[in-house]
């Protein structure tokens, strides 16, 4: 049976401070849960589970702290809408500065969790493993974007340039994504490069903006205004991301 102090400590993940301050975070739902397990088994500090669920997963938590709880319990602990059989407190993972690679993803001000997670998702399918963003993005621990990554978290190096010199640094060809630039078509895949993409509503920030050595368009033939951040970038990475 959880203890009040318990689900209070768990409830409490749900705030960027108190994650950070334990330096966990949050993972709900079979098949994230049963991915994070057989990618990152040493990150896991918990699992609370209902006894179907932990009847079904005894070989992927043999060597893990599962407690078996009810249905009640799930829902006092769970952020999700509807509960969702299993709920896992994880060690976050760690973070460096990328200095070798193919392509990297610079992200400005991806403020909306469940793009930011996306995004990252889409990362890990193109295989670009390097994804550094500006302060003004979603904390990469906020439940929702752990749940949009579907464990892509644990796949993908998501590094905050906090210094804003992450861009500066490079000399390697860095590509804006704007509603004004070289038509996609036209760029060719490159053994290095860099792809900025910009704040949901605001676009890329004159501040990042600068460090762009060309800015790149797709297409449009209806009439939409603008594409959601996470489509856009998947898009762009198709094209992109050498085969």
């Amino acid at each position: 049976m959880l203890s009040k102090n318990e689900v209070k400590y768990i409830q409490s993940l749900g705030h960027k401070k108190h994650r950070r301050e334990a330096g966990v975070f949050v993972a709900e739902a079979p098949k994230i849960v049963a991915e994070l397990l057989s990618i990152a088994p040493q990150h896991f500090q918990k699992v609370y589970a209902l006894e179907s669920w932990a009847e079904q997963n005894v070989s992927l938590t043999k060597d893990i702290a599962v407690e078996v709880i009810t249905e009640a319990e799930l829902d006092k602990i769970s952020g999700l809408k509807t509960s969702n059989e299993v709920v896992a407190i994880l060690k976050q993972f760690d973070s460096h500065r990328p200095n070798k690679f193919s392509f990297a993803l610079y992200l400005d001000a991806i403020q909306d969790p469940g793009n930011f997670g996306t995004i990252i998702r889409i990362a890990d399918w193109f295989g670009v493993k390097e994804v550094i963003c500006t302060e003004g993005c979603a904390d990469l621990y906020n439940p929702k974007v752990v749940q949009s990554t579907m464990a892509s978290i644990a796949r993908v190096n998501v590094f905050y340039d906090e210094s804003g010199t992450w861009l500066k640094d490079q000399t390697c060809s860095i590509l804006a994504a704007t509603l004004n630039g070289t038509s996609l078509h036209q760029i060719k895949p490159a053994s290095q490069q860099i792809l900025i993409i910009g704040n949901e509503s605001k676009g890329i920030s004159e501040e990042v903006l600068q460090y762009a050595t060309q800015q790149i368009t797709i297409p449009k033939k209806g009439e939409a205004e603008s594409l959601n951040a996470a489509v856009a970038t998947g898009i762009l990475l198709s094209h992109l991301v050498s085969h």
